[in-house]
């Protein structure tokens, strides 16, 4: 049958790349520096060979089989999705060169390891014939693939389909034009005590609470782990392997818990997935050579957003859950209440790291990337001029001082590994994470859980409207049949200003 070979090749597609996942996860985790070189060529062997095998002559004779054998079947039939996402991924492979693809992957860890040390001793020069040859890359990639109105538009459209620069500038302004006032409010009114989040905090008792922390939303160990790395990130192998991380610091106590609870919404959403779709096409990026199950980066920030804000920065929680931490931490925290804490972490207060960020100005963060980058792919700004670029905008934007590159062009480990055009889908996934999140907590069930600490009802929520489709619908596809509408900042402007409007 042709559909059972083309699963088969699928599989294969899959097999390879969950393999350069694990060699990835390693190399952010535990691997020794002197494994940089080897590790590199060892990743780009394997996604040459896993583009070798979509665009070979046997996935193509699968494919044009399958084809045949689904045709008549609906629009919205998995087995017809599986074949229309293995036919547009072999387009868009078929359009960049193999020779290109294979610096691209050879680049990407000798990248991330320049991007460690460059950070951690605030070197920018050190890092910038890296980020020049990484810039460069995607410019071609950009070009590979094609596009009309902006070069930087077919590097977005590989992480969330069919969004543009042009699309995100209106989406931008009117986030920004309630976002700035909103700040001005916030910090017009007298700041909460947050002395206590800077004591001392032993960071094997911060990883043994972020344990219970991620146990506690759902995230099930008994088919993932919690490790410490430079940057936090979650991946998967299967969805019975899927791994998170956090980065903890001893004298600032909310960044490793927070960090923890945003990458288990995103191995939620991993763990999730409709098991049959395991080692096919529906959990697979194709385009991008990465297995990963979620419809698209927005949607999937959305469930890492919606965690760490919507529920883990909300003041329920933390009534119900402040007596664990300060069990946990019993003389750091003797002198704190439920409310004290609650109040300092949702400070707004404009700092100087991403990660870090309050809610309302997390996105002012997301806007400088997406316009920096942007305008490096246009050739309008040059990756010498970064540095200087980035402390401008947080003047302008933030009001704040740049005092060293690692608190400023080095702090984000995206344009290492070459996810140019990804740090749109943070601002799409706060967006989308209101949309459902208002819906959600309609449900009785859902409210009745937020209410008592059963977080049981919201996680089979999105596991039923999100999770478990995979990639097997488009993602403005899963957020309309969950919420009766298209992408709408409304419901998340409505949010910030019930919350900080004061």
């Amino acid at each position: 049958m042709g559909y059972d070979r083309f699963v088969a090749e699928s599989g294969r597609v899959n097999d390879v790349l969950n393999a350069v996942n694990l060699l990835t996860w390693d190399a952010r985790t535990q691997m020794p520096a002197g494994g940089t070189a080897s590790r590199g060529q060892q990743i780009a062997t394997l996604t040459s060979l896993a583009r070798g095998i979509v665009t070979g002559p046997a996935m193509r004779d699968a494919l044009a089989a399958a084809w045949d054998e689904v045709a008549a079947e609906p629009e919205d039939s998995r087995r017809r999705r599986a074949v229309a996402a293995m036919q547009e991924g072999l387009a868009a492979l078929d359009r960049i060169p193999e020779p290109l693809l294979h610096e691209a992957a050879l680049l990407k860890t000798e990248a991330q390891a320049a991007w460690v040390a460059a950070r951690a001793r605030s070197d920018f020069p050190a890092f910038r014939p890296y980020l020049e040859r990484s810039f460069a890359l995607q410019r071609r990639v950009a070009d590979a693939l094609g596009w009309a109105e902006h070069p930087y538009d077919a590097l977005v459209a590989q992480y969330e389909p069919g969004m543009t620069l042009g699309r995100l500038h209106p989406l931008f302004a009117a986030l920004r034009s309630r976002l700035v006032p909103l700040i001005a409010r916030a910090q017009a009114r007298p700041a909460p005590r947050r002395d206590f989040l800077e004591r001392d905090y032993p960071v094997d008792r911060q990883k043994a609470f972020a344990r219970t922390l991620t146990e506690l939303v759902g995230f099930d160990y008994g088919r993932g782990r919690l490790d410490e790395a430079v940057h936090p990130f979650e991946i998967s192998f299967t969805r019975g392997d899927v791994r998170i991380t956090s980065r903890y610091r001893p004298n600032f106590l909310p960044a490793g818990l927070f960090a923890a609870l945003h990458e288990a919404g995103h191995g939620l959403y991993e763990q999730g997935i409709d098991p049959e779709l395991g080692r096919s096409v529906l959990a697979t990026d194709i385009v991008n050579l990465y297995a990963v199950g979620g419809a698209s980066f927005g949607l999937h920030e959305s469930q890492s957003r919606l965690l760490e804000n919507r529920v883990g920065r909300s003041r329920r929680f933390w009534e119900l859950h402040f007596p664990l931490l300060r069990d946990a931490f019993p003389q750091q925290l003797a002198d704190v209440s439920a409310e004290e804490f609650w109040r300092a972490v949702n400070l707004v207060r404009p700092g100087l790291i991403r990660v870090e960020a309050d809610e309302l100005t997390y996105d002012l963060h997301i806007m400088l990337r997406v316009e920096l980058e942007a305008a490096v792919i246009a050739g309008d700004l040059t990756v010498a001029d970064l540095p200087a670029a980035w402390a401008g905008r947080m003047r302008d934007d933030l009001g704040l001082e740049v005092p060293d590159d690692a608190r400023g062009v080095l702090q984000d480990i995206h344009w290492s590994t070459g996810y140019v055009g990804s740090f749109p889908t943070y601002t799409l996934g706060n967006v989308m994470a209101s949309q459902l999140f208002a819906v959600a907590e309609r449900d009785p069930a859902v409210a009745g859980g937020l209410e008592t600490g059963d977080y049981a009802p919201l996680r089979n929520w999105l596991n039923q409207a999100v999770h478990r489709h995979g990639r097997s619908r488009l993602p403005d596809e899963i957020l309309r049949a969950a919420t009766g509408g298209g992408l709408d900042p409304a419901p998340y402007l409505a949010y910030l200003e019930a919350k900080h409007g004061g």
